[in-house]
């Protein structure tokens, strides 16, 4: 969810103030996705690396994260999203944690969509937890067994990735599940990212062969495939 801060620098605003224009795309966003089916989404709303920013503008982003967790998560729950943080806790404050804890036991029961707020997360951290996690319990250093211990384990590998605001690369998110996600990327900031946008995005991905190693004629059904369908 990228150019939340270019969004508000160019209308004269602090950069605090585009974030809080991006939690609102974000609340359509939610709501536009499970319209359309999607299962999963998974979104980089803090990155370990963003600690580097200016103080105030991570304060301000702790802020809005507490702000977000009180007012946002009732209507998550009436909506019937699960919602999962991600990313390294350590270094977030109690009382972010503990409304992180809290976020993720109320909406637990929920299945039709899971949303994953990956925030102070980076994907080698991810990797990295994940081979230490493996290594703790002994396991063979297997794809397997790395799979299975990664921050994200809970849902499958993503299908499409797509990032806002011009850039064109992951930005160490989800460096391990995105070996063959399809990627998409906008010139659009994230607060200008609208349902005609997602409709784009989601239109392109279907237009594009999926592989995933084999060439186009074995993905060619059979004859007793097209005679059953």
């Amino acid at each position: 969810m990228d150019g939340n801060g270019r969004w508000a620098s160019r209308r004269f605003l602090p950069r605090i103030a585009g974030h809080k224009q991006g939690v609102d795309v974000l609340r359509r966003f939610v709501k536009a996705c499970a319209a359309r089916g999607v299962a999963v989404l998974t979104v980089f709303a803090f990155s370990s690396e963003n600690w580097q920013r200016p103080a105030d503008e991570v304060s301000g982003l702790m802020d809005l994260l507490a702000i977000a967790l009180s007012r946002e998560v009732p209507q998550l729950k009436a909506d019937g999203v699960a919602l999962h943080f991600v990313g390294d806790r350590s270094r977030l404050s109690p009382k972010v944690a503990a409304g992180m804890a809290r976020a993720e036991a109320e909406t637990a029961g929920n299945t039709r969509l899971v949303l994953n707020v990956c925030f102070n997360y980076g994907g080698r951290w991810d990797i990295v937890q994940a081979a230490a996690k493996a290594a703790a319990k002994g396991l063979t250093m297997t794809e397997a067994n790395l799979d299975a211990a990664m921050a994200l384990a809970h849902v499958p590998h993503p299908d499409l990735i797509i990032r806002t605001g011009g850039e064109k690369r992951l930005s160490n998110f989800l460096l391990w599940q995105a070996a063959y996600a399809e990627l998409y990327f906008s010139d659009k900031l994230w607060p200008e990212f609208d349902d005609a946008a997602l409709d784009a995005a989601i239109e392109d991905y279907h237009s594009r062969e999926r592989r995933f190693g084999k060439t186009s004629q074995q993905l060619e059904p059979t004859a007793a495939q097209r005679a059953a369908a």
